[in-house]
């Protein structure tokens, strides 16, 4: 199966991360696992404004640098993975 973001994929699960919002909520400060359960569990609304932070950059396709923050279609794409990797 072809992923859709392959820098997403090699993420580590117990890798230190910040999950943010654009609302001004407080953080979510644990790992990507953590990020990745509590997006789960966000309204629509509130997962078009969450976005990661995260402690090492990953490799972007189409891009010369790596990046610090993930957007949500790619959390999403983490919490997708998460599901398949629990089931």
């Amino acid at each position: 199966m072809e992923q859709k973001f392959p820098g997403v994929a090699s993420i580590p699960w117990d890798q230190p991360a910040t999950m943010i919002d654009l609302d001004g909520k407080p953080p979510l400060i644990g790992t990507i696992r953590d990020c990745a359960v509590h997006f789960g569990l966000y309204k629509p609304a509130a997962r078009a404004q969450a976005r990661i932070v995260l402690t090492q950059p990953v490799h972007r396709e189409g891009r010369k640098t790596r990046t610090w923050l993930l957007e949500p279609d790619e959390i999403e794409a983490l919490a997708e993975r998460l599901k398949r990797e629990t089931n």
